[in-house]
């Protein structure tokens, strides 16, 4: 297929993740009043179960990805995503919700790793960080447009009919990659499937001094987002009285993201990936320091106008971050690109999701815990990329990088 093409399906490949989460959101307080969750701090529990399950089953795509090619681990991903959603229809509980919300997160988890790692197949350094912001680009039309699609699906009967849309739109992406998506694993690349070779490349993941760090700060950072997803509805509705218009505000944010994938596109391939993140993460940094002043100044919240600036210009920092320290992690391993992307993958998801949670779990009725905790992730990432640079930020170890 043509490189336009390719970008699209990765995309929308990697967007059903974020299509399960974002899509939901308008629905949290509908699916807690429908299956008894007295506690709205509870409701978030949709989020995180899915996170979970997400992270932990990249640990075993990856390997298979490695030994039994891309395409068969990524469609039977796919089945077990449509499966769970469409289980979730006729689930008669709350404790039955988070188990196949789970589930779906497992059969999800190839999407991501199994996309990137196809990327990490065909492209490396400059070239394969400018691919994934454009994927990432296409990637936030989905938080763009998911909570508005979800509160327009409710106009038509109740949270059910939002799991039935995931599964459609699954089905029609996994025809796609199945008539379209070919193999893209070399020969030469397959691994064998054993626990000696497996754990010998997560060792080789493991030890490597620049992968490692830039995942951790990763982590700390998706972790911010994940803590947002979790208490967005709340803030928004419940601070802020958004209501229906809650949907518009979220997109709002999006967009800015989506903007800051586009320019880095344009600007990684003059620039390098470690000029372009670097100065983002002192940028969120001092947004978020900026932010956490003035939250604290006052025991009201502050006007929503000024709230959502912080929130927005924040993003827009946090898209140049992502897709940069995601490839500044996978370059040294493109050999192991399955397996990379799993462990890298596994860490990521499953301790910002733990960290979102927990930034989640920790809001008290004010934006103050969400904004803290952005700027704790922003510090706390910058310490690992020093430490993966040994101290120098900006510097070019790589031209090509």
């Amino acid at each position: 297929m043509g490189k336009r093409e390719f970008i699209a399906l990765a995309a929308f490949l990697m967007a059903i993740n974020s299509l399960a989460i974002d899509i939901m959101l308008p629905a949290l307080q509908q699916i807690g009043a429908s299956l008894g969750v007295e506690s709205e701090n509870h409701r978030q529990f949709v989020v995180s179960s899915y996170l979970l399950g997400f992270g932990c089953a990249q640990l075993f795509y990856g390997p298979l990805s490695d030994r039994f090619g891309r395409r068969t681990p990524l469609l039977i991903g796919l089945v077990v995503y449509i499966t769970s959603a469409i289980g979730i229809v006729f689930v008669p509980s709350f404790a039955g919700l988070l188990v196949l919300r789970f589930i779906q997160g497992v059969g999800s988890a190839a999407t991501r790793v199994i996309t990137i790692s196809i990327v990490r197949d065909i492209y490396g350094g400059r070239q394969m960080a400018e691919v994934m912001s454009l994927i990432m680009m296409v990637f936030m039309i989905v938080p763009v447009i998911a909570p508005g699609t979800g509160q327009i699906v409710m106009f038509f009967g109740n949270w059910h009919l939002i799991f039935l849309f995931i599964a459609t739109m699954a089905t029609a992406i996994g025809v796609w990659a199945y008539v379209r998506l070919p193999e893209t694993l070399h020969p030469q690349n397959i691994r064998p499937f054993t626990a000696r070779s497996i754990f010998g490349a997560f060792k080789l993941v493991l030890t490597n001094r620049v992968a490692l760090c830039y995942t951790i700060a990763s982590t700390f950072i998706f972790g911010a987002l994940f803590g947002f997803i979790n208490s967005a509805q709340q803030i928004y509705v419940g601070i802020y009285g958004l209501g229906v218009y809650f949907p518009f505000a979220f997109a709002g944010v999006a967009i800015f993201m989506s903007l800051s994938s586009f320019f880095n596109s344009r600007f990684v391939g003059k620039l390098g990936m470690r000029r372009l993140s670097h100065g983002s993460l002192l940028g969120f940094i001092a947004i978020n320091t900026i932010w956490l002043i003035v939250q604290t100044a006052s025991s009201e919240p502050m006007p929503f106008a000024l709230f959502i600036s912080f929130f927005g210009l924040a993003m827009f920092q946090f898209g140049w971050i992502g897709s940069n320290f995601n490839s500044l992690a996978m370059e040294p391993l493109g050999h192991v690109a399955g397996t990379a992307s799993s462990v890298l993958g596994f860490m990521s998801t499953v301790g910002g999701a733990l960290i979102g949670a927990g930034i989640g779990q920790a809001f008290d009725g004010t934006a103050l815990p969400m904004v803290a905790g952005y700027f704790i992730v922003s510090i706390i990432g910058l310490i690992f990329v020093l430490i993966a640079e040994k101290g120098r930020l900006f510097h070019q170890h790589n031209p090509a990088i």
